[in-house]
């Protein structure tokens, strides 16, 4: 179902507030208004906007540092409104945090394709995110900080767990022999220790029991039922498989 994009605009002059409002309203969204800053600030702690457009010039607190301030709590994208000579407010405005600027006058529809310019990156780095987020079951595990969630909590996880979990996600759905785990955990240890590897104590059987212990341990954290495992299964006389969601 389409659900109209929420949009609070933050200006003292009601003849712009009521202008921006109007036409953005005509382009089918959601439309908020305050005149200060207090406004605006209480405005955002109950609602959560889709974009914010700031006034730089506004009597009590100035659009700037209603930016920096709205930005230490919230991720929402601004749009900072300037008068067009202000070039240090427009650059102050950017250095605070803000997405973008337009100077006054402006015409709406630039306003409407600045807004869908930055509605379309957020997209894209959505739809990027969600390919770095692997999905196991409540759990996710995130590639890029290497970090495995359950919800906002972060579960640990040891170096070898995590070495693991990176080399199962290259092959989703593939078994891994424990030869190859084995091997990935070995690889990036230091010269004292790849000489153990030589050793017949850590070849064969030793290492990839090596493997089942620590497979045991990440399944104790990511399975609801370790004992019968639904993501992180045994291929019998091979290895492992990560079947995320």
């Amino acid at each position: 179902m389409y659900e109209k994009k929420h949009i609070l605009v933050v200006d003292d002059d009601i003849r712009i507030r009521k202008l921006i409002q109007k036409y953005l309203r005509k382009n089918d969204y959601l439309v908020s208004t305050a005149s200060n800053a207090d406004e605006a600030i209480k405005f955002a702690n109950i609602i959560d906007f889709d974009l914010l457009i700031i006034d730089v010039m506004m009597p009590g607190e100035d659009g700037l540092s209603l930016t920096k301030k709205l930005l230490e709590s919230y991720y929402t994208p601004i749009i900072i409104l300037t008068a067009r000579k202000e070039t240090s407010d427009r650059i102050i405005g950017l250095e605070t945090g803000a997405d973008d600027y337009i100077s006054k006058p402006f015409e709406p529809r630039e306003l409407i394709l600045r807004m869908k310019s930055i509605f379309k990156r957020i997209k894209k780095f959505e739809e990027q995110k969600s390919k770095e987020d692997i999905r196991i079951g409540i759990l996710k595990f995130d590639t890029i900080r290497q970090e495995l969630f359950k919800g906002n909590d972060i579960i640990s996880l040891t170096r070898t767990e995590r070495i693991l979990i990176n080399k199962l996600i290259k092959s989703l759905n593939i078994p891994v022999p424990r030869q190859k785990l084995a091997q990935e955990i070995f690889c990036n240890f230091n010269k004292e220790e790849n000489n153990l590897i030589e050793n017949t104590t850590y070849k064969g059987i030793e290492r990839e029991r090596i493997v089942d212990v620590n497979i045991n341990r990440l399944r104790k954290k990511i399975e609801k039922n370790p004992k019968s495992p639904r993501f992180l299964k045994t291929v019998r006389s091979v290895g492992y498989m990560l079947v995320p969601d």
